[in-house]
């Protein structure tokens, strides 16, 4: 009953989205999955890396016999639009493959499979369509952001983040010092950042096939949430970035050309912007994003482990030193994805009172953190040495909580659902400030 409520919800959701999203004239999520079926997909790594988790739940042979049809398929599809001389930009030339065999196991598994397995299937058919679907919401939801909130709080941001000393800046002129190498590093780590919450989710998950049933937490579920929630924070708190707002990306729109090299200055205010650049900076989703991967890969093996400290320090780097965010953004990101896991993890653990307590308070550090930043910044600029190590404590004090929290139900007798948590290797809590050591 819980799946099929949650599918409703989401199905229902998708349809609002959709219709949201043809009033403003653009295809909405739906539409954009349903054309990569047969059209060239815009997701291709991301369409087999669903398929990926789909295939927690197949035993080896038949996870063999689904890659082979996903790459024979896509090579049918190559195939046909060489002849054809079809050609489009932006887009990738496989994936459908990956796509058509998530479908076919859906079809399976309402057809094929009867009781448990046929429940297990549509899980991992179900998982599997929720990350392509999360991406295709999250890309409708930042066009309808750019359409919907024609004016922007970057001037607050900016004024904000001078107590922490600009840090924007100051990283952009460092990727700007380090050359070409160092920004392609940091922009490929950017970019693919799906492809390393897979691999810690594939870890994660390595036992569901022969145990026949999904841990009670997996990072799956915290990146869902986060792209979630954070959008609709978008749509309340508009920011398109120091690179838009103070640099020569933002062209006419801009403040001026002060980003990175002219730390911003003045007094505050709301400033009118294009429809078309998302205002997705606050709080930093990467960040999030990031943030989750590095908790969920503490317990996974040494590679994973400096695989996830590397994945949120060059994920910082980027986000500021190519000017997405402001530094006020980081601990925004931080605090609201600590929340949101500890949420996950106390529904998990059967809505244990401190968690609940840690819920509410990180709820009310990042809403602190948003009001400071829209009604606060002009003191917070003029009195860094005050405001700059308060915003950090704020953020310490949410990890602070957080692995005291996890490390309270930890200490308790376990229970056959914490040990399968443990068996998926959820995230240590308790190593959340160390850099793993060999």
């Amino acid at each position: 009953m819980l799946w099929l409520a949650v599918a409703a919800v989401a199905l229902a959701f998708l349809v609002a989205l959709e219709i949201a999203a043809r009033h403003y004239g653009i295809p909405g999520p739906m539409t954009n999955q349903v054309k990569e079926v047969i059209f060239t997909p815009k997701s291709g790594p991301l369409l087999y890396a669903s398929m990926a988790l789909m295939l927690v739940v197949l035993p080896w042979r038949q996870r063999f016999v689904a890659v082979g049809a996903a790459v024979g398929i896509d090579v049918v599809f190559f195939l046909a639009r060489w002849v054809l001389d079809v050609k489009s930009t932006n887009s990738y030339p496989f994936g459908n493959g990956a796509l058509w065999v998530v479908l076919a196991c859906g079809v399976i598994a309402l057809t094929r499979r009867t009781g448990a397995e046929r429940v297990l299937l549509l899980k991992g058919v179900g998982l599997g369509l929720l990350l392509v679907a999360g991406r295709k919401t999250g890309d409708t939801w930042l066009l309808i952001t750019s359409k919907t909130r024609p004016v922007v709080l970057d001037q607050y941001i900016a004024t904000a983040d001078q107590a922490l000393g600009n840090p924007s800046w100051v990283a952009g002129r460092i990727v700007e010092a380090t050359g070409s190498v160092g920004a392609h590093v940091l922009d490929w780590v950017y970019i693919q950042l799906a492809v390393a919450a897979v691999a810690v989710a594939l870890y994660q998950l390595r036992h569901v096939a022969a145990e026949r049933r999904f841990p009670r937490h997996h990072l799956v579920r915290t990146f869902l949430m986060i792209g979630l929630l954070g959008p609709g924070i978008y749509m309340i708190y508009p920011v398109v970035g120091p690179i838009f707002a103070y640099g020569t990306d933002g062209g006419q729109w801009a403040v001026a050309h002060l980003w990175p090299d002219t730390p911003p200055s003045g007094v505050p205010q709301h400033m009118p912007f294009n429809d078309y650049i998302p205002r997705n900076c606050m709080p930093s989703l990467h960040t999030a994003w990031a943030t989750a991967i590095f908790i969920h890969s503490r317990k996974a093996t040494r590679l994973l482990r400096y695989g996830g400290t590397f994945w949120l320090i060059a994920t910082l780097g980027a986000t500021l030193g190519f000017g997405y965010h402001y530094g006020a953004d980081i601990i925004a990101g931080v605090v609201f994805t600590l929340t949101i896991e500890a949420a996950l993890r106390t529904q998990a653990h059967g809505w244990d009172r401190s968690g609940l307590r840690f819920v509410a308070y990180g709820a009310a550090v990042f809403t602190a953190l948003l009001v400071a930043y829209r009604y606060a910044p002009t003191p917070m600029a003029a009195h860094p040495w005050l405001f700059g190590p308060l915003m950090v404590l704020a953020m310490l004090s949410v990890i602070y909580g957080y692995v005291r929290t996890v490390k309270r139900w930890e200490s308790t007798p376990r229970t056959p659902e914490r040990d399968d948590d443990a068996r998926a290797g959820d995230g240590a809590p308790a190593e959340l400030a160390a850099v793993p050591t060999p």
